[in-house]
């Protein structure tokens, strides 16, 4: 069993309120479980207006599939217009 792990920290510049993160997170959560059938949830700045870190897994028999596919959620994110990628970590297990 291998487990792809992809962590990364977001800011969120249209975001005035906490309300109006959780609306975008929430969006861009959903987006990315239904496109790529992983797992994904806000893991920490739960609290900051304009900057969330969001946790992404994947479970595969191949090591290969499992990167790839936290390769493509990471572009994904990269190339969505409501948030800026500041940072990411990219692990296979």
């Amino acid at each position: 069993m291998n487990v792809g792990l992809l962590q990364v920290h977001l800011l969120v510049p249209d975001a005035q309120s906490l309300k109006d993160k959780r609306r975008i997170v929430r969006g861009l959560l959903d987006r990315v479980r239904a496109t790529f059938e992983v797992a994904g949830a806000e893991v920490d700045d739960q609290d900051a207006w304009q900057s969330t870190v969001l946790g992404f897994a994947c479970v595969s028999n191949d090591a290969r599939h499992a990167a790839s596919v936290m390769q493509k959620v990471l572009d994904w994110v990269r190339a969505c217009p409501a948030a800026s990628l500041v940072d990411h970590e990219l692990e296979t297990i």
